[in-house]
């Protein structure tokens, strides 16, 4: 209750208290709060607070009223002491009840309803003449874009969404670029003459749109004069709705119809992969109709307070620290992998995935990571193109959830020195689209018929990381991964695959004539017990330092950064594939044998295969002896992407000529050296604005301090200076991983011993410990409280 007032002090000018509510689900408020039998506390009663039950929903909250019934019976609303006001949460309002959170009275989550396929859609279709079969057909648009704009059109009416955005993937944008998508909403409502609405989408409105191609990073291969831009629907990734929005994924491609985005050359990939890998099917006897890449993504990422990320203009500005002194605790003591998660991101990563079902994203496993603070989302696999879109809109939804947590979702490589960044593993794996897995021996030779497909297939993969490694290493290249490969929490910059004991015995005695059939063997597993049946397990064990392993029925690239749009990762996993299937059907057909040319491919390519220790200190040097790919520079990966050699591969796979890998890596460039620009300017701020102010503050010398300024600077302006692309790209990197890391070290230790009251930014023991922070209750400091739900 309100604090009593002395009488004549007149009226109340502001809230005397804040009300914290918890809402729980429950078949009765009485069971509740007033405790047990015994009159012990009730399960939502806290040691030492006493109990304060409303058996009604308070009026306050919106859409509520005294005589509610139907909210009455199903929650309690619990006030407990004063607490601390959530952040971006007014004075006066009940926190828990700020957009994004679920209510205990909203029906079960809406699970694929907002994901025009299947029964969602076959019901608007059918009104329009068609079924949800049609959009399996990907020439769709170009029978029934009008009658489809039609179902679109009432789909978003019934479901309060009456805006469209054409939802595209511009270059440049990893790390950058919020959602890493281009959109422009338009509604599909406008007025008549006598001034009521009217609704109109056509099939024009949905197929294509017409934008500024220059105001995106395109490489030169757009200018302000000469700057058109088209969208176009992409009919291999199903449209979508988010609020009052209907998302429908396309290209992006400019006037003269040069890829400008990530997705062309990820499908024209996907129809090269699809046409030589159906040819090499029927020169080996099987008719199929087609072969699609299929994948699944581990997305790693951290959560941290908000009201400490608030504090870090690095953290804001650019994603990772640029300075700050290890705490006394890491994960040196390896107990925070598969811990149970902390409460509060338990309960955003719940509405996270409720977001993404809600989508039709099968976003199905969940779990702690390595480091403090460090989570992993794990969706199904799926074809390429549709799981690509998904990845970036789970992204985006982590984003935006965590902020109604109190908590900000970080997705960069290494956003804190000396604990382990995060990755983003791309199990990659190829098949029919009637879902036969070329990887999975005993399927593909049940099947077929033809136990020599699958050593083939390997074959052309092998072949492929042999040849193109240097690609596998361009597509991981990002600012971030370059501090995380090789250190022991990623593989090295090494591109080896890893084939596991089990398939290399299989396949070295096949290069010796041996059998073609492969059947993976298996072990029996016992722990002893008499109440623990033993089990079976695989014959091959993990290894994570490869960057490549085949996982049983899947390569996993392990390399890839958390950050990154995946779409040139499996662009060059496909045509580097597609090329090996390619030259080995031109060998068929000129009258070669399938066990000759397999076992050619084997043994020339052979020294990719690497199935030892990738974390070895001398791995590195003896892969660069075996003649393996080894590209320790992220700038100079880049480079590879237009060599004559890859040129050459893009090129004869008709996935992107020269002017589009020229322009690509342009981009780059510009990318890696505007990122290294940004956190060197933001690195020079926080010392001049907060670190030097506090180390005076103290009666500490400044002196090294403001010497590390005038080294960042004048390294800057040399990047700045240099006006050849490779060139400042190097220079940046050089600032980035040498002048950076040593000046740091300079500010560190001048934290170490200032005064903790007086030190103006969080520190890492204030961003990497959510548990340690959080009272009995699931609260945290500057961060939203628990919202208890079934």
């Amino acid at each position: 209750a309100p604090r009593p007032r002395p009488k004549g002090s007149g009226p109340r000018k502001g809230p005397t208290f804040i009300l914290r509510i918890l809402v729980f689900p429950h078949p009765s408020a009485r069971e509740m709060g007033s405790g047990n039998s015994k009159g012990a506390p009730g399960p939502v009663q806290a040691a030492g607070y006493p109990p304060v039950v409303v058996n009604k929903q308070v009026a306050a909250v919106k859409g509520a009223t005294k005589d509610d019934s139907a909210h009455s019976t199903a929650s309690t609303v619990v006030a407990s002491s004063p607490a601390p006001i959530a952040p971006g949460v007014a004075p006066g309002l009940v926190p828990f009840q700020a957009s994004g959170f679920a209510s205990v009275s909203a029906p079960a989550p809406e699970l694929g309803e907002k994901c025009f396929i299947g029964a969602v859609a076959d019901k608007y279709l059918r009104a329009q003449g068609l079924s949800a079969a049609t959009l399996d057909d990907w020439t769709w648009p170009s029978k029934h874009a009008d009658a489809v704009a039609a179902a679109i059109l009432s789909w978003g009416k019934d479901n309060n969404a009456t805006v469209f955005t054409h939802w595209f993937q511009p270059l440049g944008a990893n790390n950058v670029r919020p959602g890493q998508s281009g959109q422009v909403h338009n509604n599909m409502m406008t007025f008549k003459k006598d001034g009521k609405p009217i609704w109109e989408f056509s099939g024009k409105e949905l197929l294509r749109g017409e934008t500024d191609g220059s105001s995106y990073p395109n490489g030169g291969m757009r200018a302000t004069h000469t700057a058109g831009g088209y969208t176009v629907l992409d009919a291999s990734s199903a449209i979508f709705m988010r609020g009052d929005t209907i998302y429908i994924p396309t290209i992006f491609m400019s006037w003269t119809g040069l890829a400008t985005d990530e997705k062309i050359p990820l499908l024209r990939s996907c129809e090269a992969l699809t046409r030589e890998g159906k040819r090499l099917l029927k020169n080996l006897g099987y008719t199929a109709t087609g072969v699609v890449p299929n994948i699944g993504l581990e997305q790693e990422f951290f959560f941290v307070p908000r009201s400490a990320y608030s504090r870090r203009m690095d953290l804001q500005l650019t994603g990772r620290t640029v300075i700050g002194k290890q705490p006394p605790r890491g994960q040196e003591m390896c107990d925070h992998y598969m811990a149970p998660p902390n409460q509060v991101a338990l309960e955003c990563m719940k509405a996270i995935q409720e977001e993404c079902f809600k989508l039709g994203i099968p976003l199905r496993t969940r779990h702690r990571e390595v480091a403090p603070n460090q989570y992993e989302f794990a969706p199904m696999f799926g074809y390429a193109t549709q799981q690509i879109d998904q990845n970036l809109m789970v992204m985006q939804i982590c984003d935006e959830v965590s902020a109604r947590f109190g908590l900000a979702c970080l997705f960069a490589e290494k956003p804190f020195a000396g604990i382990n960044g995060s990755g983003k593993h791309n199990n990659w794996s190829i098949g029919t689209p009637q879902g036969m897995n070329l990887l999975n021996p005993g399927q593909t030779t049940k099947t077929t018929g033809n136990p020599e497909i699958f050593n083939a297939v390997v074959a052309c993969i092998v072949s492929g990381v042999d040849k193109h490694g240097d690609l596998m290493r361009m597509a991981i290249a990002s600012p971030g991964n370059d501090f995380r490969l090789g250190c022991m929490e990623a593989p090295p910059a090494v591109m080896s695959t890893y084939l596991g004991p089990d398939l290399t015995s299989h396949l070295e005695k096949y290069m010796e004539g041996g059998t073609a059939d492969y059947v993976p063997s298996s072990r029996m597993l016992s722990a002893n017990l008499e109440n623990i049946a033993a089990f079976s397990v695989p014959s091959e064990d993990r290894n994570r330092t490869s960057p490549f392993p085949y996982g049983g029925n899947r390569f996993e690239f392990r390399a890839v950064g958390s950050s990154q749009n995946v779409s040139m990762v499996n662009t060059v996993l496909n045509t580097m594939t597609a090329e090996a299937m390619a030259d080995y059907s031109a060998q068929l057909e000129s009258g070669r044998g399938a066990r000759d040319i397999t076992t050619e491919l084997l043994k020339k390519h052979w020294k990719a295969v690497f199935n030892g220790n990738g974390y070895a200190e001398d791995w590195p040097d003896k892969a660069v002896e075996r003649g393996i790919w080894r590209i320790d520079s992220g700038v100079d990966a880049y480079k590879e992407m237009s060599s004559e050699k890859n040129i050459a591969l893009f090129e004869k796979m008709k996935v992107m000529n020269k002017e589009e890998l020229e322009a690509r890596t342009s981009v780059n460039y510009t990318q890696y050296v505007g990122s290294v620009e940004i956190e060197v300017l933001c690195m020079i701020d926080m010392l001049n604005q907060q670190v030097i102010p506090a180390v005076k503050s103290a009666n500490q010398d400044a002196a090294p301090l403001n010497s590390v300024v005038s080294t960042l600077k004048e390294a800057l302006a040399k990047v700045h200076h240099e006006a050849d692309g490779y060139a400042q790209a190097c220079l940046a990197r050089k600032l980035r991983l040498e002048t950076m890391v040593q000046q740091r070290e300079i500010v560190d230790a001048a934290e170490a011993v200032c005064p903790s009251h007086l030190w103006p930014m969080a520190t890492y023991k204030d961003l990497l410990f959510l548990d340690s922070q959080q009272d009995g209750h699931g609260n945290t400091p500057g961060v939203l409280g628990v919202v208890k739900r079934d």
